[in-house]
């Protein structure tokens, strides 16, 4: 392994996995720029991909199997023993109880998707069927719709919109597409395009807006509501495209004609001129682009939020044209078809998650299906998930919790075996977050380090926990690693024979691949040896897009990507590839939606006061802002301003609350209380305060000294508080009180 001079790799911060170039000294991240040659974000990285190496070389990290005494401490004890251990006690619940009742939680975070594609072999080797993931926090109602509306996921082309509408959005400070920032200030450079921001607050892309919709916090559908009803009532649809390429579109006109654009506008605190201009310039634009995030995916009225934002550029048929909205390749699913109810109180499962608000009631129960294991890889449910104090409650009621992670989390402590990961730059990695058209991107990124002495990668715990399951021979592996021997071809040949007449292998193939492809891979490479048969599967999916990017088939890709390092190219679509993109059978967009519709009349009437005389304030949590990471920096070092995580609060709201700026505040909710320091600031509207992500994590530094800065979030937020649909939380319409808190005076 090569560890001087630049070496290209990835950020691991956001979706978007920017390509950053290191140089490596000893162990440590010493430099740190965009990586010019990676072909989404072509050298542009943001601030926060510069302090990596607090996350590479952190205090927190795990070296060595952990396994937690009666008493509730931990012990180190070997891997061998570990494995043994643990799998174990997983046949015994699936022996006792069925494998049904081992839930999944996790699957990699925001850059370690790899290791989640081998641990499906160990969860099908024991007949584990239910799963869940961040993404269950965020993204399944708008999957929900998604999936009726077209069946695939959309990304707008911002880079070429004449009009990019953000909702509940800030990618100034969230990035989640290309070259973020740099696109953001071509927009605002030029006449000639617009830009539409729907929030509450002025965040800085809001700032940088023609239009700035500045709702009233948890009245977002009625303003999304109006501005379609907008496009409706003065003739401002595409009539031709709706014609030609949308079912049910009468449907939706009909019941957006009915709508009172005034009393929306009233309802939502949004001028009714500004919303007629917004709509006009979204209605006359020659492409329009439109991107939602938790703003309103995490806040009431979730899904039909979804559903209204994807209304504004289908009506005015932005849709398979440059500058607009468009379905996309994907190189490995992200979701999945399953649906159904879970077990025990019958939530949704949609695109295959448990809704994370439910995960704490299908475990405390007597009821006999509850789950009675659980695995967490590279996840953080104890804090990440909705009302902290239930988690850790159900948590702790498990017969057998197994954590794989970096490092010994608020989860890992609640295990009773935690596995040691290899961090995400001593190991091959990939994300799954292939979101681009036309061109669309993938990137393996190979090891810069030898994994840290006690860890493994995942996709070697995971092999060694199917060992240890017996699941598999090895007389059947043995012609596969004979014939990846003899080259890819003969390898190819060999597999698809096998998994044909071998029921075993095909549910196991993960796994067998890196049993028998992996160790020819060079380079360390071997825990990309799964991106085989996802290549495989790119190729035949999407053959025309796969050739046109340069690539007779998927040896040829796969083989590509293990040469690039940098990343490749691995479709060039067409425009009007969108529409053979649908997945309907007559490849049309079916924009009728009954409960959406329905959703939509009930919206007639006033929006309901969720905030009450006790929680008169609406608190919004998880709020991104420049030194805030999600959870993967647990040093805290790394922020060079607000350190504590402030509570942000209007002026209106500080005066009335006699609240000082740098002063204490104590924000009580009806699931708990915590205290925060006070940042008064303009963004805010009156009885509206917002609390940052990535805080409330404790942190021993070199000194000995246990830091946790900052809010916990969901000690605050509760399970109860969910859209009806998706079960999605409402962390960003949280009811709370602030009241502020005395100076503490000091003498000397």
């Amino acid at each position: 392994m090569t560890t001087t001079g630049w070496q290209p790799t990835a950020c691991i911060l956001c979706e978007c996995n920017c390509g950053i170039v290191v140089q490596v000294e000893g162990r440590k991240l010493a430099r740190i720029r965009g990586d010019k040659a990676h072909p989404g974000s072509q050298g542009y990285t943001c601030n926060k991909a510069l302090r990596l190496d607090h996350y590479q070389n952190s205090r927190a990290r795990l070296t060595s199997p952990m396994r937690r005494r009666p008493d509730g401490s931990f012990e180190e004890i070997d891997w061998d023993t570990a494995i043994v251990e643990i799998a174990e006690g997983f046949k015994r619940i699936r022996d006792t109880y069925g494998g049904d009742k081992i839930f999944y939680y996790g699957g990699g975070g925001q850059g370690n998707h790899l290791g989640g594609a081998y641990s499906g072999a160990f969860l099908k080797a024991l007949g584990s069927r239910y799963r869940s993931n961040a993404l269950a926090q965020e993204k399944t109602g708008e999957a929900w719709v998604d999936a009726r509306l077209y069946g695939g996921h959309t990304r707008g082309e911002f880079e070429h919109a004449e009009v990019s509408v953000f909702v509940g959005k800030n990618p100034w400070m969230s990035q989640s597409f290309p070259r973020a920032r740099a696109v953001l200030n071509e927009i605002a450079k030029d006449p000639a395009r617009s830009m539409i921001v729907i929030d509450p607050v002025v965040t800085d892309t809001a700032k940088m807006a023609d239009f700035h919709l500045r709702v009233r916090p948890g009245a977002d559908a009625w303003c999304l509501a109006a501005l379609a009803a907008i496009l409706v009532q003065e003739n401002l649809c595409d009539e031709a495209f709706l014609a030609e390429h949308v079912h049910g579109a009468d449907v939706v006109r009909d019941t957006l004609h009915a709508v009172s654009v005034a009393d929306y506008a009233a309802h939502c605190g949004v001028d009714e001129e500004l919303l007629r201009a917004a709509a006009r310039c979204i209605g006359t634009a020659a492409s329009v682009a439109v991107f939602e995030d938790l703003g309103i995916q995490q806040g009431p009225n979730s899904t039909l939020c979804s559903y209204l934002n994807k209304l504004l550029w289908i009506l005015t048929g932005n849709f398979a044209k440059k500058g607009s909205q468009h379905l996309h390749s994907s190189f490995a699913p992200l979701f999945s078809t399953v649906s159904g109810r879970t077990p025990v109180t019958g939530a949704p499962i949609i695109a295959g998650l448990i809704p994370a608000n439910a995960v704490p009631e299908e475990i405390l129960t007597d009821h006999p299906d509850r789950f009675r294991a659980m695995i967490v890889e590279s996840g953080n449910p104890a804090h990440s998930l909705a009302n902290s104090a239930a988690c850790h409650e159900a948590f702790q009621a498990l017969e057998l919790m197994v954590v794989v992670d970096v490092a010994m989390t608020e989860t890992a402590r609640l295990a009773h075996y935690v596995l040691p990961a290899a961090s995400q730059f001593e190991k091959p990695e990939a994300t799954f977050f292939n979101f681009e058209f036309p061109r669309n991107g993938f990137q393996l990124r190979r090891p810069l380090l030898e994994p840290l002495p006690g860890t493994l990668p995942e996709p070697e715990i995971w092999a060694r926990l199917v060992r240890a399951l017996g699941v598999i021979d090895d007389a059947d592996l043995r012609p596969l690693r004979e014939a990846a021997q003899q080259g890819r071809q003969a390898y190819t040949e060999a597999i698809l024979g096998t998994v044909a007449t071998n029921p075993t292998v095909a549910k196991l193939l993960p796994y067998v691949l890196y049993e028998t492809l992996g160790p020819t891979l060079p380079d360390e490479l071997a825990g990309a040896a799964a991106l085989w048969g996802l290549a495989q599967k790119t190729a035949l999916t999407y053959p025309d897009a796969v050739r046109r990017a340069g690539y007779a088939d998927g040896n040829a890709l796969f083989d590509a990507i293990l040469a690039s390092p940098s990343g490749v190219t691995f479709t060039v679509h067409n425009y009007q590839d969108d529409f053979a993109l649908v997945s309907h059978a007559d490849h049309k967009i079916a924009v009728e939606i009954p409960e959406m519709l329905n959703e939509l009349k009930t919206l007639t009437t006033a929006p309901p006061q969720l905030t009450t005389s006790e929680f008169p304030v609406v608190l919004s949590v998880g709020e991104r802002r420049a030194y805030t990471a999600n959870d993967i920096f647990r040093d805290p070092s790394w922020r060079k301003r607000d350190v504590d995580g402030a509570l942000r609060v209007s002026v209106e709201d500080a005066h009335a609350l006699g609240l000082t700026g740098g002063g204490r505040a104590r924000i009580t909710t009806a699931a708990g209380s915590a205290e925060a320091t006070v940042e008064i600031t303009e963004t805010m509207l009156p009885g509206h305060a917002a609390l940052p992500n990535g805080f409330g994590l404790d942190y021993t530094d070199g000194n000995g000294n246990v830091l946790t800065p900052g809010v916990a979030p969901n000690t605050l937020t509760s399970t109860e508080w969910r859209d009806p649909y998706a079960g999605t939380p409402w962390h960003k319409h949280v009811p709370a009180r602030i009241e502020a808190l005395a100076a503490v005076s000091s003498r000397s």
